[in-house]
């Protein structure tokens, strides 16, 4: 093990979610360290009315750990990450969503695999946090689940994200390795970071212990939120296959799309008939599959994150 000189930045990028990010903070305030490293928080909030700095002013007051404030007024994700790996501090970077709160051993965790692993980077699961009075439709269909993997896997970049992670320091000496701001608000950003990354032979690895929790709010428990999600992130995969793939792989993924799109439509009136969190499973697949025959056309519907 490295020595307690090490120290860890939390970095939160946040937009006009005082509430979630005040229990992020609160939560951060007790992680189990072993006295292995030291940490501390950097907020960036991504809202020019600056609607994040009095919460982090009155958390600052009793805040067991260093917490820095900082503002970028361009709504950017991408923008915001760097200005966060920019002020950071730590020879490690830690980035977890502001509507993310993490379990107590998360960054210790985090650090013992990166030291272990000898990896570039440790990524970790984010389940789901379902409030009281959450319909029992989503919670059952699994629509906020992703996907874990074991303990030590080496990751391919289509498996990452920002939403739990610690990445070495080393990575950002190179001021090219930076979140592309041009993804705009359409997010995808991340993954384009790890895939440039590991094309640069960086090596990204799975701890499974280093658990953080998303919460599922209000405005997410319709259907329509997830149509649309589902409809965005089609369009913009088709959009991507469009622009990258040849015209055959192009009438490949039209065709595979076309198929789902046909096959769901039809079975729809019987995942009713199973459960309302068949039904909206289905749906979920009819949306992102039209998305994707959309994209591949030149069509795509919507480009901006769902929020």
């Amino acid at each position: 093990m490295k020595n307690k000189t090490d120290h860890i930045s939390v970095c939160i990028c946040t937009y006009k979610r005082p509430v979630l990010l005040r229990n992020l903070l609160q939560k951060l305030q007790h992680q189990k360290t072993d006295n292995l490293f030291t940490y501390s928080a950097v907020v960036v909030d991504n809202d020019a009315n600056k609607t994040a700095e009095a919460t982090v002013a009155d958390l600052r007051k009793t805040s067991l750990i260093r917490i820095d404030y900082f503002n970028e007024p361009e709504q950017n994700i991408a923008l915001a990450r760097n200005k966060a790996v920019d002020n950071a501090s730590g020879n490690y970077i830690a980035f977890i969503d502001d509507d993310e709160f993490p379990e107590p051993s998360w960054l210790l965790n985090l650090y013992k695999s990166i030291i272990l692993y000898k990896s570039d980077g440790i990524l970790g699961p984010v389940r789901p946090h379902y409030p009281e009075g959450c319909p029992a439709w989503l919670v059952k269909s699994n629509l906020c689940e992703r996907l874990e993997y074991q303990t030590g896997a080496v990751l391919h970049w289509g498996e990452t994200r920002t939403g739990n992670v610690l990445l070495d320091q080393k990575i950002f000496k190179d001021p090219r390795n930076r979140f592309g701001r041009e993804f705009g608000r359409t997010g995808g950003e991340d993954i384009e970071f790890f895939k440039r990354m590991m094309e640069s032979g960086k090596v990204f690895v799975w701890c499974n212990e280093a658990t953080a929790y998303e919460t599922v709010p209000p405005e997410r428990w319709t259907k329509s939120f997830y149509i649309q999600r589902d409809l965005r992130i089609g369009g913009l995969t088709g959009e991507k296959i469009r622009k990258r793939a040849s015209k055959f792989r192009c009438a490949y993924f039209l065709m595979k799309s076309t198929i789902w799109f046909t096959v769901m439509s039809i079975s729809l009136p019987l995942s009713r008939l199973l459960g309302e969190h068949m039904y909206v499973m289905a749906i979920e697949k009819i949306m992102y599959n039209l998305g994707v025959i959309f994209g591949i056309m030149g069509r795509t519907i919507i480009r901006d994150r769902v929020d």
